[in-house]
């Protein structure tokens, strides 16, 4: 996990100290389920982090391909988003990779794989001002999730099998 920090911390200082992002449009489309993949900010994407709708619960992923960990459980939030839609609960996937691998990476990796999951990506390099935001605790290290409702929120800096996920995510439900 420290490594998955580190390696985090090292792409974004690269990033923000002139060398180039490649921006998407978008338009870029997930071939496999024919969506738009969009490409938020932080202040962009904060929406998702603080929706309070009066019956729904919200599991927030943050991960990347490169991560194997957070690769390994991706089937579960995935069994997750398909076993409890209809109980209002909504599965965010928050992709991390890197802003020059989104066309050659990202993407052919969400058609290899057919996420039915909502799929954004975060492009910030600001990782400094935005990671506190997410959890005043929250090293950086991935795969890490909040689970929140209009009643409470949940940071787990860690990952997951289906059993742990969902015994997490029944105790919203309540």
């Amino acid at each position: 996990m420290k490594y998955l920090f580190i390696i985090l911390a090292t792409t974004f200082f690269f990033y923000g100290n002139g060398m180039s992002t490649v921006k998407i449009s978008e338009d870029t489309t997930i071939e496999s389920v024919k969506r738009p993949l969009k490409v938020y900010n932080y202040n962009e994407l904060e929406a998702y982090l603080k929706t309070k709708d009066d019956n729904k619960t919200y599991v927030i992923n943050f991960w990347a391909t490169w991560c194997a960990p957070c690769v390994k459980e991706l089937p579960y939030f995935e069994a997750l988003n398909a076993n409890y839609s209809n109980k209002n609960v909504e599965v965010i996937l928050v992709s991390l990779d890197f802003p020059k691998q989104i066309e050659s990476k990202l993407v052919p990796f969400l058609a290899k794989k057919g996420l039915q999951s909502e799929v954004v990506v975060l492009d910030d390099v600001d990782s400094n001002t935005w990671i506190p935001k997410v959890n005043k605790d929250w090293s950086g290290a991935i795969p890490a999730t909040v689970i929140y409702n209009k009643d409470k929120s949940k940071f787990y800096e860690r990952s997951f099998d289906y059993k742990a996920l969902e015994t997490e995510v029944k105790q919203f439900l309540k």
